[in-house]
């Protein structure tokens, strides 16, 4: 049969048979393959413990492809030295920026920057990882034309040379929390003071316990990390702007949770407001001064219209 084949594609015996075996290498290994797929799609019922056993099956079958493949076209050491000698020096010039993906996968693997399930920001690009590959890893972007810290649904593939070329924000590992603002603008006639001592049970209610489970955060990042987070319960922040007296409040959360946290707040922000006849939110108004006949001081100063009539 090797003969045959031979004659008709006009090619040595011995590539003949070099062809077949690799064939027939590659069908076995396949059908290997996609067993133990099978296998484990059936056995590991938990989805993130199955994706990394199944992403560990394929470097092992690949690792298995090279090593037979290898052994089948190159016999001897000194022919094989001589193919991955004259193969890296080529590779070096024309693939560039693959060889610099596979670096910087490998580079994933060992310092483990980030993990598939993280959510990490580079390049202004941020999202959760679902899939990290030989050239590529791949994150569900976050943010962008959608507000908080929400997907928008898109898939983003992003080279792995990035990962050690620019700078890559981590949410996830060390530290699980991020500090959130919420500012909270009143009005100058506001009682202020009464204002930030209800924004702070507001924070105290909602936010307290996330600061609890920080805590314990920062003492096991702190085994690996230097982190020093200072005061983690909720704190109220004044400031004087231009339209009012700025009231932040600052509280910490887990970035999936932050868009719920902050609608919780501002929901009953103005529910407490509502009750409260001397706190009024601050808007863009205009003011009016006007002075009597013949004098060059103000005589009256028009308060603001109420928000229905105002002019911004």
């Amino acid at each position: 049969m090797t003969e045959t084949f031979s004659e008709f594609w006009n090619i040595s015996i011995n590539t003949t048979e070099k062809l077949f075996f690799t064939v027939t290498a590659l069908t076995v290994i396949a059908l290997f393959r996609l067993l133990t797929g099978m296998l484990v799609s059936r056995k590991v019922k938990d989805d993130k413990r199955s994706y990394h056993v199944r992403r560990t099956v394929t470097y092992v079958y690949t690792a298995i492809v090279f090593v037979v493949v290898g052994s089948i076209w190159f016999q001897g050491i000194t022919a094989l030295s001589t193919f991955l000698g004259l193969a890296s020096a080529g590779l070096a010039v024309a693939l560039h920026d693959t060889i610099a993906n596979i670096a910087g996968f490998f580079f994933i693997e060992a310092r483990k920057p980030f993990r598939v399930g993280d959510r990490i920001e580079l390049d202004h690009v941020k999202g959760d990882v679902i899939d990290i590959r030989l050239f590529e890893f791949s994150i569900v972007e976050v943010g962008n034309w959608v507000d908080a810290d929400q997907n928008t649904g898109r898939i983003v593939h992003v080279p792995n040379s990035m990962v050690m070329r620019l700078p890559l924000s981590n949410y996830n590992i060390g530290f699980e929390y991020i500090w959130n603002e919420i500012p909270v603008l009143i009005t100058f006639e506001s009682n202020w003071k009464k204002a930030k001592a209800l924004l702070s049970e507001i924070g105290n209610k909602n936010a307290e316990s996330l600061s609890r489970g920080a805590q314990e955060q920062i003492r096991r990042a702190a085994r690996k990390y230097l982190i020093i987070a200072g005061t983690l319960t909720p704190t109220v922040y004044t400031t004087v702007k231009n339209s009012g007296v700025m009231l932040t409040i600052r509280y910490i959360v887990n970035p999936r949770q932050r868009r719920g946290t902050e609608q919780q707040m501002w929901e009953e922000i103005l529910d407490v407001f509502a009750n409260e006849p001397d706190i009024d939110l601050a808007y863009n108004t205009t003011r009016f001064y006007t002075a009597a006949p013949n004098e060059t001081t103000p005589a009256k100063i028009l308060s603001p219209s109420p928000p229905a009539n105002k002019e911004d």
